[in-house]
Parts: C-alpha cells; sequence; structure tokens
C-alpha cells in the first residue's frame, strides 16, 4: 500500500474518477468530495476494493464532483457528458472516437455525411482546406451548423504551432517557430505565445490546438522536428513547453502535447515511413520522457502519441499501435488519464505496414481515445467499421469504447465547446498584439 499512495501521492479526486471506467464509483471518493477535498495520508490512500458498482444516478453525482473544474460545475458535469455517454448507440459512441480531415474549402457532401450519419466527434483543417479569412470562417461555421442535430459539438482542430506549422491565412501576422522562442529561453515569451495562438484559433471558431510540441530536437538529421521543438535540452522543452500549453488552456483552447514518447531523435519523416529509436528506457527517461512527464504533472488535458517504433519498448508496434506504451508507460507509470489521440492514421508510417482496420483495433486496443484520420472519406469509414465490428465480435468490449468516450465527453465539458457560428474577427488587436510580442523576442 505504501508503494500504491508513493505512486498516486499527487492524484487529485479528478485523477482518481479517470482511473476507472465510468460503470464503476468509488464509495471514499463521495466522503472526499463532501469534504471540500481535505484528505489525510492515513485515510487517503485508496484500494480497488474500495470500488462497488454503483446506480447511474450514483455515478453521475460522484463523477461530476470529482472532476468539476473552474470551467464547469458538478451539475453541468452529471447533466450533460455522464447522461449523455448513457443515451448513446455504440454507433455515436464510435463516431466520437473519430476525428476526420475533409477535402475542399468548402462543406461537400462527404463530410456532411460524415457528421450527420457517422456522428464524428471532430474536423482537422489544413492548409489546403484553408483559403482566406472569410472563406476559413464560413466553412468552420458550415461544419458546425451540420452538426446541430447531435447532442455533442465538434472538436474544431488545427495545426497551428508557429513558424513553418502555421495554418492560418495571410490576413493573420505570422507567429515564429518554437525553436525562435526557445533561444530567448524565456518562460513568460512562451506563455504569451500560448495565448496568441489560442486568440487566433477562436477568433474563427477552432478549439483544439495539437501543440506545444515537446520533441527534444537532439538529432540534427532529424527531417521533420528542427526548429518545431523549443531547443535539445529537457530543461528548455519543459518549461517553455508547459508555459506555451498553459497559455492556450487560459484562452479556452484545448491544448494537444506531442509527439508522445518524443519525435526529436528520428531520422526518418513518418508521414513516409515508419522511423525506429533504438534507445533503451533508460536512455529515453533520460531525455525524450521528461517534458510529457512534467506536462502530465501539470495536468494535460490531451497527448498526441506519435507512429515511431522503439524496438526496445515494444519490438512488435510503434508506439500509437502499443499497448506497452500507451497503457503501460503513459497511463499505469505516467499516470496520465486525459485524452490519447493517435498521430495521422494515413501517415506512410501506418498505411506501409498495416491496414487502416488493423491499426484501428490495435490503437483502441492499446488505449488510444482519438483516431486522427486525416485523408479520404474512405479511410474513415474503413476505421469506423474496423472498430464497430470488433466491438460487435467482442475483440473489443464496448466498456472499453465507453472508457474513451467519457474522457472525450468530459474534455469537450471542461473547455464548454459549443457549435454557435462565429463572426468574422476584425484581427487589428490581435495582429498587434503579435506584431508587439514577436518584436520582444529580440531585445
Amino acid at each position: 500500500m505504501k508503494m500504491i499512495w508513493l505512486k498516486y501521492r499527487h492524484f487529485t479526486p479528478r485523477d482518481w474518477s479517470r482511473l476507472f471506467p465510468v460503470t464503476a464509483v468509488l464509495t471514499g471518493l463521495l466522503a472526499i468530495s463532501g469534504c471540500a477535498g481535505n484528505t489525510n495520508v492515513q485515510t487517503g490512500i485508496i484500494s480497488p476494493t474500495d470500488y462497488i458498482t454503483a446506480s447511474p444516478s450514483a455515478t453521475a453525482t460522484a463523477t461530476a464532483t470529482a472532476t468539476a473544474t473552474p470551467m464547469q460545475s458538478a451539475a453541468s458535469g452529471s447533466d450533460t457528458f455522464e447522461s449523455k455517454l448513457a443515451n448513446m448507440t455504440l454507433e455515436e459512441k464510435i463516431g466520437q472516437m473519430l476525428l476526420v480531415g475533409i477535402d475542399g474549402t468548402t462543406l461537400d457532401a462527404q463530410a456532411k455525411r460524415m457528421i450527420a450519419e457517422d456522428k464524428i466527434g471532430g474536423i482537422i483543417l489544413y492548409k489546403d482546406n484553408i483559403s482566406n479569412l472569410k472563406g476559413m470562417v464560413s466553412l468552420i461555421n458550415d461544419l458546425k451548423k451540420s452538426n446541430a442535430e447531435n447532442p455533442v459539438p465538434l472538436f474544431m482542430s488545427v495545426d497551428q504551432e508557429g513558424g513553418k506549422v502555421s495554418r492560418m491565412p495571410d490576413e493573420y501576422a505570422t507567429i515564429p517557430s518554437n525553436g525562435s522562442v526557445g533561444a530567448a529561453d524565456n518562460s513568460g515569451a512562451a506563455g504569451t505565445m500560448g495565448k496568441l495562438l489560442a486568440r487566433e484559433l477562436l477568433s474563427a471558431g477552432f478549439n483544439m490546438d495539437f501543440a506545444p510540441v515537446l520533441d527534444i530536437n537532439s538529432n540534427p538529421d532529424n527531417p521533420v522536428i528542427g526548429d518545431r521543438s523549443f531547443g535539445n535540452t529537457a530543461d528548455l522543452v519543459s518549461r517553455l513547453g508547459i508555459a506555451e500549453m498553459k497559455g492556450i488552456a487560459s484562452e479556452g483552447v484545448v491544448p494537444v502535447v506531442k509527439h508522445f514518447p518524443g519525435h526529436g531523435d528520428t531520422s526518418v519523416d513518418s508521414h513516409l515511413e515508419l522511423p525506429v529509436v533504438n534507445k533503451t528506457a533508460a536512455q529515453l527517461a533520460k531525455l525524450e520522457w521528461q517534458p510529457f512527464e512534467a506536462a502530465i504533472q501539470e495536468n494535460a488535458d490531451a497527448v498526441m502519441v506519435a507512429h515511431i517504433l522503439f524496438p526496445e519498448l515494444d519490438s512488435d508496434k510503434p508506439a500509437s499501435l502499443s499497448r506497452s506504451i500507451i497503457g503501460k508507460l503513459l497511463r499505469e507509470e505516467m499516470g496520465f488519464q486525459g485524452v490519447v489521440i493517435t498521430d495521422d492514421l494515413t501517415m506512410g508510417a501506418i498505411t506501409e505496414h498495416y491496414t487502416l482496420a488493423a491499426a484501428a483495433v490495435d490503437t483502441v486496443q492499446a488505449g488510444s481515445d482519438i483516431l486522427l484520420v486525416a485523408h479520404e472519406y474512405g479511410n474513415e469509414q474503413a476505421v469506423r467499421k474496423a472498430l464497430l465490428a470488433s466491438v460487435q465480435s467482442g475483440t473489443i468490449k464496448e466498456s472499453r469504447i465507453d472508457e474513451s468516450v467519457y474522457r472525450i465527453l468530459a474534455l469537450k465539458d471542461k473547455y464548454r465547446l459549443t457549435d454557435q457560428p462565429t463572426a468574422v474577427p476584425d484581427l487589428r488587436k490581435l495582429n498587434q498584439d503579435i506584431t508587439s510580442w514577436r518584436s520582444s523576442l529580440t531585445k
């Protein structure tokens, strides 16, 4: 019991609630929540025998109390995501686990079908989807409007890092790379960067950013990271990355830290082929893992997992499909209980070695919550059908799906996401603030 306490001594009631499926409730947790969260070391240790099966109403009350944050009330928690999950069909649950890309700069028939029929949980837009400010806002509003009949709002996501990975149109002032901010070694500047990135996204109607990058730029031959990283030390990347993460979240945008367990020491582009990193767990713990562990300690909401093979950790499957890396390392050993998102499953690192159907089943069994399928309607259909078939055949238990959907709904509720339309913004003040901040980096 002492070892269990040492491992989980930093957990809050919210963290404890996320450790277990939605159908289990901790009787001791009800007592904790009833005394304003004041727990002493002697009585705060909780064992599996403290768990009982409860009625849906009791489950909702306990979980809502445990997960309440300044952004949501306990009543909100019990009235929304808990009851929504209880009333969802299997098809609707699996839809929430899909975050997909679309074609073109306007809403087409396939996008409408994925939203209306497949009940997808989110959309990612790329540069090819964005022509100009007015067109981008119009597309996002149309996507949200198409979701009006669904009870759960969409994640509207984008890769907006700054530097070379910037999706916003030319009307926005440019935000420099993480490497430029890292050179200034100023956590305050990194926090402001996060706020500015979030303000950009909110102005257009986005609510999720695949940032910050927590990879350490330790390999000069790396073809995909480079100045997307804050630098080449764990301390610098941890401090500035967490500052950016908090800046993004403080404005009401969901930050997704990436690319766990670390993409910095690769020499192959995972968009094209599967990278292999031959490092031991001890070596990774001294460098690559440190920013992610620090982010988890600072209550990171979501983590993106990379398509990289780490033979010393799992000789068979890349991180994004590995139970050893997601389920054991990230969830159990590091204690992350938030939302796990795969990198794009249509990247060459996956498609050159697996069918999408097999990869989809593997990653859910490994512990992923959201499957990113960035390209082609047929790929979304293949992933969706594979997950449905796997549950219907018993390969994946529906309770496993419930765990993921619970995390997804709780995250959407925490950030109070809606499908309300956004007006075309006046960017003058935002652009002035970006320009002023950018100038301060060189002083």
